[in-house]
Protein backbone atom coordinates (compact mmCIF):
# COMPACT_ATOMS: atom_id res chain seq x y z
CA UNK A 1 0.00 0.00 0.00
CA UNK A 2 1.30 3.38 -0.73
CA UNK A 3 1.41 6.01 1.52
CA UNK A 4 -1.29 8.16 0.14
CA UNK A 5 -3.80 4.50 0.50
CA UNK A 6 -2.62 5.19 4.64
CA UNK A 7 -2.81 8.46 4.76
CA UNK A 8 -6.82 8.27 3.53
CA UNK A 9 -7.29 5.72 6.04
CA UNK A 10 -5.68 8.06 9.14
CA UNK A 11 -7.74 10.79 8.05
CA UNK A 12 -11.04 8.36 7.51
CA UNK A 13 -10.23 6.74 11.09
CA UNK A 14 -12.62 8.11 14.02
CA UNK A 15 -9.82 8.17 16.44
CA UNK A 16 -7.48 10.35 14.89
CA UNK A 17 -3.67 9.61 13.82
CA UNK A 18 -1.79 7.00 16.13
CA UNK A 19 1.16 8.16 18.03
CA UNK A 20 4.63 6.37 17.42
CA UNK A 21 4.52 3.76 20.47
CA UNK A 22 6.91 4.10 23.65
CA UNK A 23 10.26 2.65 23.34
CA UNK A 24 10.58 -0.39 25.24
CA UNK A 25 12.42 -0.55 28.47
CA UNK A 26 13.83 -3.74 30.19
CA UNK A 27 13.23 -4.52 34.17
CA UNK A 28 16.73 -3.34 34.67
CA UNK A 29 16.23 -0.26 33.06
CA UNK A 30 13.19 0.36 35.16
CA UNK A 31 15.18 -0.52 38.57
CA UNK A 32 18.03 1.77 37.76
CA UNK A 33 18.54 4.71 39.98
CA UNK A 34 19.64 6.81 36.62
CA UNK A 35 16.12 6.17 35.46
CA UNK A 36 14.88 7.16 38.95
CA UNK A 37 16.44 10.43 38.89
CA UNK A 38 15.51 11.22 35.74
CA UNK A 39 11.30 10.67 36.52
CA UNK A 40 12.03 12.62 39.56
CA UNK A 41 13.44 15.79 37.77
CA UNK A 42 10.48 15.67 35.12
CA UNK A 43 7.96 15.96 38.01
CA UNK A 44 9.48 18.92 39.58
CA UNK A 45 8.61 20.63 36.60
CA UNK A 46 4.53 19.72 36.91
CA UNK A 47 2.10 22.20 39.09
CA UNK A 48 2.31 20.95 42.82
CA UNK A 49 -1.21 19.05 43.89
CA UNK A 50 -3.66 21.52 46.08
CA UNK A 51 -3.10 20.34 49.77
CA UNK A 52 -6.42 18.68 50.90
CA UNK A 53 -6.24 20.79 54.12
CA UNK A 54 -6.64 24.06 51.69
CA UNK A 55 -10.04 23.23 50.19
CA UNK A 56 -12.36 21.62 53.32
CA UNK A 57 -14.59 20.03 50.68
CA UNK A 58 -11.88 17.79 49.20
CA UNK A 59 -11.98 16.09 52.44
CA UNK A 60 -10.39 15.53 56.02
CA UNK A 61 -6.74 15.98 56.82
CA UNK A 62 -4.79 12.90 56.60
CA UNK A 63 -1.95 13.73 57.58
CA UNK A 64 -3.00 13.00 61.20
CA UNK A 65 -2.63 8.98 62.14
CA UNK A 66 -5.25 9.32 64.74
CA UNK A 67 -7.94 10.50 62.08
CA UNK A 68 -6.55 7.92 59.68
CA UNK A 69 -6.93 5.40 62.20
CA UNK A 70 -10.57 6.31 63.18
CA UNK A 71 -12.07 5.81 59.68
CA UNK A 72 -10.38 2.31 58.54
CA UNK A 73 -12.16 1.18 62.29
CA UNK A 74 -15.18 2.99 61.01
CA UNK A 75 -14.86 1.37 57.58
CA UNK A 76 -14.19 -1.92 59.35
CA UNK A 77 -17.04 -1.35 61.92
CA UNK A 78 -19.87 -0.64 58.96
CA UNK A 79 -18.25 -3.58 56.76
CA UNK A 80 -18.32 -6.30 59.71
CA UNK A 81 -21.86 -5.46 60.47
CA UNK A 82 -23.21 -5.96 57.00
CA UNK A 83 -20.97 -9.40 57.06
CA UNK A 84 -23.13 -10.05 60.35
CA UNK A 85 -26.66 -9.08 58.78
CA UNK A 86 -25.93 -11.20 55.88
CA UNK A 87 -24.76 -14.41 58.13
CA UNK A 88 -28.06 -13.50 60.17
CA UNK A 89 -30.51 -13.34 56.77
CA UNK A 90 -28.66 -16.58 55.86
CA UNK A 91 -29.15 -18.33 59.37
CA UNK A 92 -33.06 -17.33 59.39
CA UNK A 93 -34.51 -17.40 56.45
CA UNK A 94 -37.90 -18.20 56.24
CA UNK A 95 -37.78 -19.62 59.79
CA UNK A 96 -40.89 -18.29 61.44
CA UNK A 97 -38.59 -17.89 64.75
CA UNK A 98 -35.70 -15.29 64.02
CA UNK A 99 -32.41 -15.04 65.83
CA UNK A 100 -30.60 -11.85 66.23
CA UNK A 101 -26.87 -11.25 66.17
CA UNK A 102 -27.14 -7.51 67.18
CA UNK A 103 -25.35 -8.02 70.57
CA UNK A 104 -21.88 -8.79 68.12
CA UNK A 105 -22.47 -5.60 66.39
CA UNK A 106 -19.44 -3.08 66.88
CA UNK A 107 -20.61 -0.31 68.66
CA UNK A 108 -19.49 2.93 66.71
CA UNK A 109 -20.73 6.34 67.16
CA UNK A 110 -21.82 6.71 63.29
CA UNK A 111 -24.60 5.47 62.15
CA UNK A 112 -24.63 2.93 59.25
CA UNK A 113 -24.91 3.88 55.52
CA UNK A 114 -28.52 1.92 55.26
CA UNK A 115 -30.40 3.65 58.74
CA UNK A 116 -31.65 6.79 58.68
CA UNK A 117 -31.17 9.42 61.20
CA UNK A 118 -33.90 9.12 63.39
CA UNK A 119 -33.26 5.72 63.83
CA UNK A 120 -32.46 4.54 67.44
CA UNK A 121 -30.56 1.51 68.19
CA UNK A 122 -32.99 -0.10 71.33
CA UNK A 123 -29.98 -2.56 71.93
CA UNK A 124 -27.92 0.56 73.57
CA UNK A 125 -29.94 0.68 76.48
CA UNK A 126 -27.54 3.73 77.57
CA UNK A 127 -29.73 6.21 75.35
CA UNK A 128 -33.10 4.61 76.33
CA UNK A 129 -35.79 7.08 76.83
CA UNK A 130 -37.95 5.47 78.41
CA UNK A 131 -35.36 4.04 81.12
CA UNK A 132 -36.56 4.87 84.84
CA UNK A 133 -34.16 7.53 86.06
CA UNK A 134 -33.21 5.93 89.45
CA UNK A 135 -33.03 8.28 91.94
CA UNK A 136 -29.79 9.73 93.44
CA UNK A 137 -27.92 8.34 96.37
CA UNK A 138 -27.46 10.87 99.47
CA UNK A 139 -24.13 12.67 99.51
CA UNK A 140 -21.62 11.64 101.89
CA UNK A 141 -22.20 13.82 104.14
CA UNK A 142 -25.61 12.46 105.12
CA UNK A 143 -27.58 15.49 103.77
CA UNK A 144 -28.09 18.25 100.70
CA UNK A 145 -29.44 22.29 100.81
CA UNK A 146 -28.77 24.63 103.25
CA UNK A 147 -31.20 26.25 106.20
CA UNK A 148 -34.81 25.20 105.06
CA UNK A 149 -34.57 23.80 102.25
CA UNK A 150 -31.92 20.78 103.48
CA UNK A 151 -32.48 17.46 103.01
CA UNK A 152 -31.14 14.65 105.20
CA UNK A 153 -31.11 11.07 103.81
CA UNK A 154 -33.48 10.49 106.58
CA UNK A 155 -35.92 12.00 104.53
CA UNK A 156 -39.69 10.03 104.01
CA UNK A 157 -40.05 11.53 100.31
CA UNK A 158 -36.47 10.46 99.59
CA UNK A 159 -36.05 7.31 101.19
CA UNK A 160 -39.28 5.76 100.07
CA UNK A 161 -38.34 6.36 96.07
CA UNK A 162 -34.80 4.92 97.41
CA UNK A 163 -36.59 1.63 98.51
CA UNK A 164 -38.71 1.69 95.18
CA UNK A 165 -35.05 1.47 93.25
CA UNK A 166 -33.79 -1.18 95.49
CA UNK A 167 -36.60 -3.38 94.30
CA UNK A 168 -35.19 -4.17 91.11
CA UNK A 169 -32.25 -6.54 93.33
CA UNK A 170 -35.34 -8.69 94.27
CA UNK A 171 -35.38 -12.18 92.67
CA UNK A 172 -36.59 -11.77 89.04
CA UNK A 173 -39.57 -14.31 89.45
CA UNK A 174 -40.52 -11.91 91.66
CA UNK A 175 -42.80 -9.26 89.77
CA UNK A 176 -42.19 -5.61 91.27
CA UNK A 177 -44.10 -3.42 88.58
CA UNK A 178 -42.86 -0.28 87.49
CA UNK A 179 -42.92 1.43 90.51
CA UNK A 180 -40.18 4.26 89.43
CA UNK A 181 -42.25 5.32 86.73
CA UNK A 182 -45.72 5.89 89.13
CA UNK A 183 -42.89 7.39 91.54
CA UNK A 184 -43.88 5.08 94.27
CA UNK A 185 -42.69 5.57 97.90
CA UNK A 186 -42.07 2.69 100.31
CA UNK A 187 -41.71 3.22 103.69
CA UNK A 188 -38.74 1.32 105.23
CA UNK A 189 -41.21 -1.09 107.35
CA UNK A 190 -43.39 -2.46 103.94
CA UNK A 191 -40.32 -2.60 102.14
CA UNK A 192 -38.54 -5.04 104.89
CA UNK A 193 -41.50 -7.13 104.83
CA UNK A 194 -41.63 -7.30 101.08
CA UNK A 195 -38.20 -8.51 101.13
CA UNK A 196 -38.47 -10.95 103.98
CA UNK A 197 -41.83 -12.56 101.98
CA UNK A 198 -39.21 -12.34 98.85
CA UNK A 199 -36.54 -14.57 100.72
CA UNK A 200 -39.30 -16.85 102.36
CA UNK A 201 -40.96 -17.55 99.28
CA UNK A 202 -37.28 -18.19 97.34
CA UNK A 203 -36.40 -20.76 100.36
CA UNK A 204 -39.76 -22.40 99.81
CA UNK A 205 -39.20 -22.69 96.36
CA UNK A 206 -35.73 -24.32 96.58
CA UNK A 207 -37.27 -27.04 98.88
CA UNK A 208 -39.90 -27.87 96.79
CA UNK A 209 -38.08 -28.01 93.34
CA UNK A 210 -35.73 -30.13 95.56
CA UNK A 211 -38.46 -32.37 96.40
CA UNK A 212 -39.47 -32.68 93.17
CA UNK A 213 -36.46 -33.17 91.46
CA UNK A 214 -36.06 -36.56 93.96
CA UNK A 215 -39.39 -37.65 93.69
CA UNK A 216 -41.88 -39.76 91.89
CA UNK A 217 -45.36 -38.44 91.30
CA UNK A 218 -48.55 -39.65 90.05
CA UNK A 219 -47.89 -39.96 86.50
CA UNK A 220 -44.53 -38.55 86.44
CA UNK A 221 -41.34 -39.15 86.82
CA UNK A 222 -38.20 -37.26 88.74
CA UNK A 223 -35.23 -36.32 86.30
CA UNK A 224 -33.12 -38.95 88.02
CA UNK A 225 -35.57 -41.66 87.12
CA UNK A 226 -36.00 -40.54 83.40
CA UNK A 227 -32.09 -40.68 83.06
CA UNK A 228 -32.21 -44.23 84.13
CA UNK A 229 -34.94 -45.14 81.87
CA UNK A 230 -33.50 -43.06 78.51
CA UNK A 231 -30.40 -45.78 79.56
CA UNK A 232 -31.98 -48.52 79.28
CA UNK A 233 -33.03 -47.40 75.81
CA UNK A 234 -29.83 -46.66 74.26
CA UNK A 235 -28.39 -49.54 75.97
CA UNK A 236 -30.81 -51.31 73.64
CA UNK A 237 -32.85 -53.11 76.77
CA UNK A 238 -35.96 -51.70 75.71
CA UNK A 239 -37.13 -50.38 71.95
CA UNK A 240 -39.09 -47.09 73.69
CA UNK A 241 -41.25 -46.42 76.39
CA UNK A 242 -44.87 -46.22 75.37
CA UNK A 243 -46.46 -44.39 78.59
CA UNK A 244 -47.97 -44.85 81.52
CA UNK A 245 -50.75 -47.96 82.12
CA UNK A 246 -52.12 -47.89 85.56
CA UNK A 247 -50.85 -46.05 88.97
CA UNK A 248 -50.68 -47.24 92.39
CA UNK A 249 -50.30 -45.88 95.73
CA UNK A 250 -46.76 -47.62 95.84
CA UNK A 251 -45.32 -46.89 92.46
CA UNK A 252 -46.20 -45.83 88.79
CA UNK A 253 -46.18 -48.56 85.91
CA UNK A 254 -45.27 -48.12 82.31
CA UNK A 255 -45.49 -49.85 78.94
CA UNK A 256 -42.47 -50.16 77.00
CA UNK A 257 -41.30 -52.45 74.04
CA UNK A 258 -38.56 -54.91 75.00
CA UNK A 259 -34.99 -54.77 73.31
CA UNK A 260 -32.19 -57.50 74.12
CA UNK A 261 -30.03 -58.76 76.77
CA UNK A 262 -26.74 -61.05 77.02
CA UNK A 263 -27.74 -62.89 79.63
CA UNK A 264 -31.52 -63.87 78.60
CA UNK A 265 -34.40 -62.94 76.02
CA UNK A 266 -36.62 -59.66 76.47
CA UNK A 267 -40.07 -60.31 76.25
CA UNK A 268 -41.65 -58.14 73.25
CA UNK A 269 -43.99 -55.97 75.52
CA UNK A 270 -42.64 -55.23 78.90
CA UNK A 271 -43.42 -53.21 81.91
CA UNK A 272 -41.44 -50.65 84.21
CA UNK A 273 -42.47 -50.26 87.19
CA UNK A 274 -41.24 -47.40 89.03
CA UNK A 275 -41.54 -46.93 92.79
CA UNK A 276 -42.78 -43.93 93.93
CA UNK A 277 -39.67 -42.27 95.97
CA UNK A 278 -41.86 -39.99 97.48
CA UNK A 279 -41.97 -40.42 101.75
CA UNK A 280 -45.56 -39.16 102.35
CA UNK A 281 -47.44 -41.98 100.34
CA UNK A 282 -47.63 -45.47 101.26
CA UNK A 283 -46.32 -44.32 104.86
CA UNK A 284 -46.73 -48.13 106.75
CA UNK A 285 -44.35 -49.80 104.22
CA UNK A 286 -41.78 -49.80 106.75
CA UNK A 287 -44.07 -52.77 108.61
CA UNK A 288 -43.35 -55.24 105.95
CA UNK A 289 -39.69 -54.93 105.36
CA UNK A 290 -38.34 -53.80 108.51
CA UNK A 291 -39.37 -57.18 110.40
CA UNK A 292 -38.78 -59.44 107.34
CA UNK A 293 -36.08 -61.26 108.55
CA UNK A 294 -34.61 -61.38 105.15
CA UNK A 295 -34.12 -57.81 104.86
CA UNK A 296 -34.19 -57.06 108.78
CA UNK A 297 -30.56 -56.27 108.99
CA UNK A 298 -30.39 -54.59 105.62
CA UNK A 299 -33.31 -52.18 106.59
CA UNK A 300 -31.79 -50.66 109.88
CA UNK A 301 -28.73 -49.08 107.96
CA UNK A 302 -30.49 -47.50 104.99
CA UNK A 303 -32.11 -44.09 104.62
CA UNK A 304 -35.40 -43.47 103.68
CA UNK A 305 -35.37 -43.02 100.18
CA UNK A 306 -32.62 -46.13 100.22
CA UNK A 307 -35.74 -48.29 101.15
CA UNK A 308 -37.36 -47.52 98.09
CA UNK A 309 -34.46 -49.59 96.26
CA UNK A 310 -35.03 -52.29 98.83
CA UNK A 311 -38.44 -52.70 98.41
CA UNK A 312 -37.99 -53.02 94.71
CA UNK A 313 -35.44 -55.91 95.27
CA UNK A 314 -37.98 -57.18 97.86
CA UNK A 315 -40.54 -57.61 95.01
CA UNK A 316 -37.88 -59.15 92.42
CA UNK A 317 -37.52 -62.17 95.05
CA UNK A 318 -40.66 -62.72 95.67
CA UNK A 319 -41.46 -63.16 91.97
CA UNK A 320 -38.30 -65.29 91.59
CA UNK A 321 -40.19 -68.04 94.25
CA UNK A 322 -43.31 -67.88 92.57
CA UNK A 323 -42.12 -67.88 89.34
CA UNK A 324 -39.79 -71.20 90.54
CA UNK A 325 -42.72 -72.62 91.99
CA UNK A 326 -44.93 -72.39 88.90
CA UNK A 327 -47.80 -69.78 90.05
CA UNK A 328 -48.87 -67.50 87.02
CA UNK A 329 -46.94 -64.53 87.66
CA UNK A 330 -44.80 -61.81 85.69
CA UNK A 331 -41.15 -62.95 84.89
CA UNK A 332 -38.54 -60.51 86.06
CA UNK A 333 -36.61 -58.78 82.78
CA UNK A 334 -34.22 -56.70 85.01
CA UNK A 335 -33.66 -54.67 88.35
CA UNK A 336 -32.28 -51.20 88.17
CA UNK A 337 -32.17 -49.70 91.51
CA UNK A 338 -35.80 -48.39 92.04
CA UNK A 339 -36.96 -49.31 88.62
CA UNK A 340 -38.39 -53.44 87.97
CA UNK A 341 -38.68 -54.20 84.52
CA UNK A 342 -41.20 -57.28 84.22
CA UNK A 343 -42.85 -58.88 81.68
CA UNK A 344 -45.84 -57.81 79.95
CA UNK A 345 -49.16 -59.74 81.23
CA UNK A 346 -51.48 -58.60 77.80
CA UNK A 347 -51.34 -58.67 74.37
CA UNK A 348 -50.96 -55.44 72.15
CA UNK A 349 -50.56 -52.92 74.49
CA UNK A 350 -53.74 -53.92 76.27
CA UNK A 351 -53.24 -55.24 79.72
CA UNK A 352 -54.86 -57.81 81.33
CA UNK A 353 -58.28 -56.92 82.69
CA UNK A 354 -58.20 -57.05 87.26
CA UNK A 355 -60.55 -59.77 87.85
CA UNK A 356 -63.31 -56.81 89.34
CA UNK A 357 -63.17 -55.75 85.99
CA UNK A 358 -64.20 -59.48 84.32
CA UNK A 359 -67.84 -60.32 84.25
CA UNK A 360 -67.43 -63.61 84.74
CA UNK A 361 -70.48 -66.14 84.04
CA UNK A 362 -71.10 -69.07 87.35
CA UNK A 363 -68.86 -71.31 85.67
CA UNK A 364 -66.02 -68.62 84.81
CA UNK A 365 -66.56 -67.42 88.59
CA UNK A 366 -66.56 -70.98 90.49
CA UNK A 367 -63.17 -71.56 88.05
CA UNK A 368 -61.57 -68.09 89.26
CA UNK A 369 -62.05 -69.19 92.75
CA UNK A 370 -60.86 -72.97 92.62
CA UNK A 371 -57.87 -71.19 90.77
CA UNK A 372 -57.38 -68.56 93.98
CA UNK A 373 -57.54 -71.14 96.61
CA UNK A 374 -54.89 -73.01 94.78
CA UNK A 375 -52.38 -70.40 94.59
CA UNK A 376 -52.86 -69.12 98.03
CA UNK A 377 -52.22 -72.62 99.13
CA UNK A 378 -48.60 -72.77 96.94
CA UNK A 379 -47.87 -69.71 97.73
CA UNK A 380 -48.44 -70.28 101.60
CA UNK A 381 -46.82 -73.95 101.20
CA UNK A 382 -44.25 -74.34 98.64
CA UNK A 383 -43.00 -70.31 98.21
CA UNK A 384 -43.05 -69.85 102.07
CA UNK A 385 -44.96 -66.35 101.76
CA UNK A 386 -48.04 -64.58 102.37
CA UNK A 387 -49.36 -62.06 99.77
CA UNK A 388 -50.07 -59.81 102.49
CA UNK A 389 -52.43 -57.38 99.91
CA UNK A 390 -54.61 -60.08 97.67
CA UNK A 391 -57.44 -58.82 96.81
CA UNK A 392 -59.79 -57.84 93.26
CA UNK A 393 -57.37 -55.45 92.90
CA UNK A 394 -53.86 -57.66 92.74
CA UNK A 395 -55.61 -60.71 90.73
CA UNK A 396 -55.69 -60.46 86.68
CA UNK A 397 -57.71 -62.92 84.23
CA UNK A 398 -56.12 -63.30 81.30
CA UNK A 399 -56.36 -66.17 79.10
CA UNK A 400 -58.36 -68.40 81.32
CA UNK A 401 -56.12 -68.14 84.26
CA UNK A 402 -55.70 -65.74 87.27
CA UNK A 403 -52.22 -64.35 87.34
CA UNK A 404 -51.19 -62.76 90.60
CA UNK A 405 -49.27 -59.09 90.77
CA UNK A 406 -48.08 -56.71 93.52
CA UNK A 407 -46.16 -58.97 95.56
CA UNK A 408 -43.58 -56.32 96.85
CA UNK A 409 -45.08 -56.68 100.57
CA UNK A 410 -45.42 -59.90 101.00
CA UNK A 411 -43.49 -61.70 103.83
CA UNK A 412 -42.76 -65.14 104.96
CA UNK A 413 -44.95 -66.46 107.61
CA UNK A 414 -42.89 -66.23 110.55
CA UNK A 415 -43.06 -62.78 110.04
CA UNK A 416 -44.05 -61.19 113.80
CA UNK A 417 -47.77 -59.97 111.43
CA UNK A 418 -47.31 -62.60 109.10
CA UNK A 419 -50.69 -64.56 109.92
CA UNK A 420 -52.59 -61.69 110.78
CA UNK A 421 -51.71 -60.61 106.82
CA UNK A 422 -52.79 -63.56 106.09
CA UNK A 423 -56.16 -63.66 107.32
CA UNK A 424 -56.67 -60.06 105.82
CA UNK A 425 -56.38 -61.45 102.45
CA UNK A 426 -58.48 -64.64 103.18
CA UNK A 427 -61.29 -61.67 104.51
CA UNK A 428 -60.78 -59.93 100.70
CA UNK A 429 -60.96 -63.11 98.75
CA UNK A 430 -64.13 -64.66 100.60
CA UNK A 431 -65.76 -61.40 100.77
CA UNK A 432 -65.43 -61.14 96.88
CA UNK A 433 -66.20 -64.86 95.46
CA UNK A 434 -69.43 -64.70 98.19
CA UNK A 435 -70.72 -61.48 96.73
CA UNK A 436 -69.91 -62.78 93.14
CA UNK A 437 -72.39 -65.76 93.95
CA UNK A 438 -69.78 -68.27 94.10
CA UNK A 439 -71.59 -71.18 96.36
CA UNK A 440 -68.02 -73.36 96.56
CA UNK A 441 -66.55 -69.77 98.46
CA UNK A 442 -64.98 -70.68 102.37
CA UNK A 443 -65.86 -68.71 105.18
CA UNK A 444 -62.56 -66.74 106.48
CA UNK A 445 -62.00 -68.91 108.75
CA UNK A 446 -62.34 -71.70 106.81
CA UNK A 447 -60.15 -70.66 103.80
CA UNK A 448 -57.91 -69.31 106.35
CA UNK A 449 -57.84 -73.02 107.72
CA UNK A 450 -57.79 -75.13 104.17
CA UNK A 451 -54.71 -72.81 103.33
CA UNK A 452 -52.64 -72.72 106.69
CA UNK A 453 -53.23 -76.66 107.73
CA UNK A 454 -53.21 -75.29 110.93
CA UNK A 455 -57.24 -75.75 111.84
CA UNK A 456 -57.50 -73.41 114.33
CA UNK A 457 -61.09 -74.67 115.84
CA UNK A 458 -64.04 -72.13 114.84
CA UNK A 459 -66.70 -71.89 117.48
CA UNK A 460 -68.63 -68.73 115.98
CA UNK A 461 -68.24 -65.96 113.58
CA UNK A 462 -66.30 -64.31 116.30
CA UNK A 463 -63.30 -62.50 114.97
CA UNK A 464 -61.32 -61.15 117.81
CA UNK A 465 -61.38 -64.88 119.14
CA UNK A 466 -60.19 -66.13 116.28
CA UNK A 467 -57.70 -63.19 115.88
CA UNK A 468 -56.70 -63.52 119.61
CA UNK A 469 -55.45 -67.32 118.57
CA UNK A 470 -53.73 -66.36 115.04
CA UNK A 471 -51.80 -63.64 117.56
CA UNK A 472 -50.90 -66.34 119.99
CA UNK A 473 -49.51 -68.42 117.30
CA UNK A 474 -47.38 -65.99 115.58
CA UNK A 475 -45.53 -65.13 119.34
CA UNK A 476 -45.09 -68.79 119.82
CA UNK A 477 -43.12 -68.78 116.23
CA UNK A 478 -41.26 -65.85 117.07
CA UNK A 479 -40.36 -66.97 120.62
CA UNK A 480 -39.07 -69.42 118.56
CA UNK A 481 -37.06 -68.34 115.70
CA UNK A 482 -35.36 -66.71 118.50
CA UNK A 483 -34.74 -69.16 120.79
CA UNK A 484 -32.82 -70.79 117.37
CA UNK A 485 -30.90 -67.97 117.36
CA UNK A 486 -31.98 -66.99 113.80
CA UNK A 487 -32.95 -63.06 113.88
CA UNK A 488 -31.44 -62.94 109.78
CA UNK A 489 -32.38 -65.04 107.54
CA UNK A 490 -30.66 -63.19 104.47
CA UNK A 491 -31.17 -63.61 100.78
CA UNK A 492 -29.66 -65.69 99.16
CA UNK A 493 -29.12 -66.79 95.62
CA UNK A 494 -31.19 -69.57 95.32
CA UNK A 495 -34.45 -66.44 95.53
CA UNK A 496 -32.58 -65.46 91.76
CA UNK A 497 -31.91 -61.87 90.68
CA UNK A 498 -29.48 -59.58 91.26
CA UNK A 499 -28.62 -57.63 94.04
CA UNK A 500 -29.31 -53.97 95.39
CA UNK A 501 -27.53 -51.42 93.35
CA UNK A 502 -24.59 -49.97 94.60
CA UNK A 503 -25.05 -46.07 95.13
CA UNK A 504 -24.05 -43.67 92.61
Amino acid sequence: MDQSGVAAQTEKSPWGSVGPAAPACSLTEVMSEQLARQLDEENQGLPALPHPAADPEEGPDTDSDLMLAQMLQMQFDREFDDQLRREERKFNGDSKVSISFENYRKVHPYEDSDSSEDEVDWQDTRHDPYRAVKPQAAPRRGFSGKGKNITTKHDEDACGRKNTARMDNFAPEVHVGDGLGMDLKLSNQVFNSLKQHCYSEQRRSARLHEKKEHSTAEQAVDPRTRLLMYKMVNSGVLENINGCISTGKESVVFHADGGSLEEQPVPEEVVLKVFKTTLNEFRNRDRYIKDDYRFKERFSKLNPRKVIRLWAEKEMHNLARMKKAGIPCPDVVLLKKHILVMSFIGKGHVPAPKIKDVALGSEEAAEAYGQVLQLMQRLYQDCNLVHADLSEYNMLWYQGKVWLIDVSQSVEPTHPHGLEFLFRDCRNVATFFQKRGVSEALSVYDLFNAVTGLNIPVSADDDARFLAEIVAMEKRNEDHVQKRGKKTFPVTSEDGGPPLDSDD
